[in-house]
């Protein structure tokens, strides 16, 4: 559509209104009447002006820089761009099925607006309080964004999950990267269900957990993108699946998040026979049942053991049994998505405690980290313009570096992350047309920013806990929806003060590096005297994450190179010590009768199919 006006003599104004829908042009001709009625510009403008300083004052800032103050804001503002509101005024939306309809309510709600200007009195003009999203960068969002809006917009939250249920139930499986209500598919994970298990740790309530729970452990239960193979045999390989080291970390991340959810419907369950003292037959297989889902998905949270190789203390894909040589952990190739080893050996935030167990305890798990973050390695491999804001082999223009920095705090050396977030914050973030070290990817970028400011992180979305990092201004204070506020004091902070003396919590010395998501939604005061020096003795209690169950790493399988000419020698082992491995050489299941007993190494002379499994029963 093209309109051509001749007349530019400044005694005219042009005047253009817009409206979209997704439904239909007479859905877009009533949000424009109901959005957008008469033609003040200037009422529109300040209308404009007066909601978005609403929404921006949730949080409010004081004593830093200009700079400073600029970057905030403008960030703040980023992660309120998206997700989208996606329905019309009347409640229509398109689904993920290509279908209209219509969000529950709104048709009362219309009845009772007509009632009300026919001269009822009683009768109020109520708002329709739900609404359908669209645009959920969910790969980015899930770390941080998601979050952030946990703590200011709780409501939206709920909304969020809500179209999350819809659109599974329309489209067959929870959203990935969904935009305008279709599924795009172009990340990885199944990440939809980190925000339902963060919701549910936080005890967000208005939407009904159960079916969110069905939801998600259905996407878990799919064999599409390498998810069969995962299933089979704990973890996907490089045959099977492009990016098989990154999808299979991601989705023992999110099987986490499910056994979260399964766990806490058991304990609701469990609690309301306790208060309405039911007969526990009622709900005992129900509880049962969440249990079982609990383990299971425990266990499948641990399949991340199944891609770590002690032996170079990094995550690398495999091949035919084995690990794929050579490797080179720098090197960006297509068993990573958007990275390398360097930045997905560390993607374990909820099971940092066996992360750390593997790489040989804290203080090698802190070298580790220290020698990401100060390797002069460049990058290989592939041309990847998304992993940029390095430093050493970190990228904080990227997405899966995000939780890194906040590592040392699980290795009781919080003044290390104190240092790397307040130089990520001073030089990656900026008042300027580049600003952003990286793409903003629907506000996760930001919002990384605006919790980091904060003075804390959540590693682990799901487990209600963030982890101290180093405030950014002297006084920070959230507006909670619930009516409290949560402030954060930072005495003496400043580019050289960036170290946590000590800090307060209502006024009582605070002697913990964390902090959960009840203490902030109390309201409060969270105080930090900062310094210029690291101060190894500002806490005494440390962030954890870990998993329940202890699970049995699947066999490596050494057979040298896949096609051999004569004989070659076959080696198995495991990561996980006090087991016993049997194998087959007959494409057997191990499991079954004609089992060997694996002792040493054996040789091979001929096309063989061996079959491995590693036990911890005598």
């Amino acid at each position: 559509m093209g309109t051509r006006f001749k007349e530019r003599s400044s005694r005219f104004q042009i005047l253009l209104k817009v409206a979209i829908s997704s439904v239909s042009i007479e859905g877009a001709r009533k949000n424009l009447a109901a959005e957008l009625p008469g033609w003040d510009f200037d009422k529109v403008r300040a209308d404009a002006k007066a909601a978005w300083n609403k929404e921006l004052s949730k949080i409010e800032v004081s004593g830093g820089t200009d700079a400073q103050t600029t970057t905030f804001y403008t960030a703040l503002y980023h992660t309120m761009i998206q997700p989208n509101v996606f329905n019309d005024v009347d409640g229509n939306y398109r689904g993920m099925d290509g279908k209209v309809h219509q969000l529950p309510g709104y048709e009362a709600r219309k009845g009772e607006r007509e009632k009300g200007r026919k001269g009822d009195p009683k009768t109020k003009d109520q708002s329709p309080k739900t609404s359908q999203y669209t645009v959920f960068s969910l790969w980015d969002t899930f770390r941080a964004a998601h979050p952030l809006y946990t703590i200011i917009d709780q409501r939206r939250t709920v909304d969020f999950i809500n179209t999350f249920i819809r659109q599974y139930e329309q489209g067959g499986r929870l959203p990935v990267w969904e935009l305008a209500g279709n599924e795009t598919d172009t990340m990885i994970g199944y990440h939809a269900v980190s925000v339902i298990a963060d919701a549910m740790a936080k005890g967000i309530k208005g939407f009904d957990y159960e079916k969110a729970y069905a939801a998600a452990k259905h996407s878990a239960e799919l064999d599409h993108y390498g998810l069969a193979a995962y299933k089979k045999r704990g973890y996907i390989s490089m045959e099977d699946e492009n990016e098989s080291v990154s999808k299979t970390l991601e989705y023992a991340y999110d099987d986490w998040c499910i056994a979260q959810m399964a766990g806490i419907l058991a304990t609701k369950l469990e609690n309301e026979i306790r208060r309405t003292n039911i007969e526990m037959g009622q709900n005992e297989m129900a509880i049962r049942r969440y249990l079982e889902d609990h383990n299971a998905f425990s266990n499948r949270a641990r399949y991340f053991e199944n891609l770590f190789d002690t032996s170079t203390g990094f995550m690398r894909p495999k091949k035919n049994g084995g690990f794929v040589s050579p490797f080179a952990p720098n090197e960006v190739t297509f068993n990573f998505t958007e990275g390398n080893s360097w930045v997905y050996s560390f993607f374990v935030p909820h099971d940092i405690s066996r992360l750390i167990e593997l790489q040989g305890g804290r203080e090698k798990f802190a070298a580790k980290l220290d020698e990401l973050f100060t390797t002069k390695d460049k990058l290989a491999g592939r041309e990847q313009p998304d992993i940029t804001g390095l430093i050493g082999q970190y990228a904080h223009g990227n997405e899966p570096s995000h939780h890194i920095a906040y590592l040392y705090d699980y290795a009781q050396q919080p003044w290390k992350t104190q240092n790397l977030v307040r130089k990520i914050m001073d030089e990656f973030y900026k008042p300027e047309p580049d600003g952003l070290i990286g793409n903003e990817d629907c506000g996760q970028m930001s919002a990384w920013y605006i919790l980091s400011a904060s003075g804390f992180y959540p590693v682990a979305p799901g487990d209600g806990v963030y982890a101290f990092g180093t405030p950014l201004f002297p006084e920070m204070t959230y507006r909670l929806e619930n009516g409290k506020t949560f402030t954060v004091r930072a005495k003496n902070v400043s580019s050289t003060n960036k170290y946590i003396l000590n800090a307060k919590l209502n006024g009582v010395p605070y002697k913990k590096a964390f902090i959960k998501h009840e203490d902030i939604t109390k309201g409060g005061v969270l105080e930090f005297a900062m310094i210029d020096q690291p101060v190894t003795t500002a806490f005494t209690e440390f962030p954890v994450s870990g998993t329940s169950n202890s699970t049995v790493a699947v066999p490596i399988i050494d057979g040298g190179s896949r096609v051999f000419s004569g004989k070659t020698t076959v080696t198995l082992s495991t990561i996980t010590p006090n087991t016993k491995i049997f194998y087959t050489t007959n494409g057997e299941d191990p499991t079954g009768g004609q089992k060997v007993s694996y002792s040493r190494p054996f040789t091979i002379d001929s096309t063989t199919t061996v079959r491995a499994v590693a036990t911890n029963a005598k």
